[in-house]
């Protein structure tokens, strides 16, 4: 394949939903971004941290299933439905998958829907310096819309999708001015995403048990200096009994004796404390006064290094 991955835009992060008529607004998915690269000849998929997912996914390596250009470059969300809604903790479970040999069984328990909402590359030829409205214009050209491949839709009013999003109990939404170039590498303003509630990737400092098995995590992030920050304690989200069996056979070579926090957490009783070094995606409604989340949940293990763990 000649395409070389890239780093795609990335929406910052607002408190109020942008107005005027150069703004759409589209459901913020849940899930893992891929972009999809077809040179005419072969396909690789790459999330955003430019680690190869064609493995992982491979219906999506079908191009010509549902896209029409003789090559291209898309970009999108890859969700996994549970009762209707899209749960990161599902598509994790695929995006998760490390074995060729276990892809067809995760495929069957766990179908996916890509979500695709921008195109980079088409027929030859770069487009990401045309406008948004007509990037979308191509997009709906071509790309056939499948059970498994759909195109992301704008809503004019912002406000009225932020509110069925919130009634849903969905991750949020995100604005884009109509008139943006695609920014590779970029994350400005011109993209605007408004969360329902917030999450973050922190590290796993700590654990409780109940039995023989672990219960409960104690999280942190790490400062500009390289110290770790306790940051809360979270032991509900999306993992099953066997996830958490799993996560204890992890734990046991990270057993460590002293603290790896800065900070003393409110709860240390019985507390086991290990390096610094399975991260997680935390969801949680707010930062309370004393720096730490309110009711954080587990969503996912994931594959990022520790030190990305940075309080911003």
């Amino acid at each position: 394949m000649h395409l070389r991955p890239v780093v795609p835009f990335e929406p910052v992060r607002v408190d109020k939903i942008p107005s005027g008529e150069q703004w759409t607004a589209q459901v913020k998915w849940d899930g893992v971004r891929v972009l999809t690269y077809y040179d005419g000849a072969g396909v690789r998929l790459f999330n955003r941290k430019l680690n190869e997912r064609t493995m992982q996914f491979p219906e999506l390596t079908e191009v010509k299933r549902y896209c029409l250009a003789s090559s291209v470059i898309l970009d999108g969300e890859v969700i996994a439905l549970e009762n209707g809604k899209p749960s990161f903790h599902r598509v994790m479970k695929r995006d998760g998958v490390r074995r060729r040999e276990a892809v067809e069984q995760a495929r069957k328990v766990t179908p996916v829907v890509y979500m695709v909402f921008d195109v980079l590359y088409c027929n030859g030829e770069w487009v990401t310096g045309q406008p948004l409205r007509q990037r979308q214009q191509i997009l709906a050209a071509i790309v056939n819309p499948q059970n498994d491949v759909q195109l992301v839709e704008n809503f004019s009013d912002g406000e009225s999708l932020f509110s069925v999003i919130k009634a849903e109990g969905m991750e949020g939404i995100v604005c884009k001015d109509l008139g943006s170039k695609y920014a590779i590498k970029g994350k400005d303003s011109r993209w605007q995403k408004l969360k329902n509630y917030r999450d973050l990737v922190a590290v796993v400092g700590g654990v409780t048990f109940r039995g023989s098995i672990v219960n409960a995590v104690l999280l942190g992030l790490f400062d500009r200096t390289g110290r770790l920050w306790y940051i809360g304690h979270a032991g509900t989200g999306k993992l099953t009994w066997g996830e958490w069996a799993e996560l204890t056979e992890r734990m046991k070579p990270l057993v460590i004796k002293e603290r790896p926090f800065v900070n003393k957490p409110e709860r240390i009783k019985n507390v086991v404390w290990v390096m610094p070094t399975i991260t997680a995606k935390i969801r949680f409604i707010e930062w309370t006064e004393d720096h730490t989340l309110r009711q954080p949940s587990i969503q996912a293990f994931l594959d990022v290094p520790p030190e990305e763990c940075v309080i911003e």
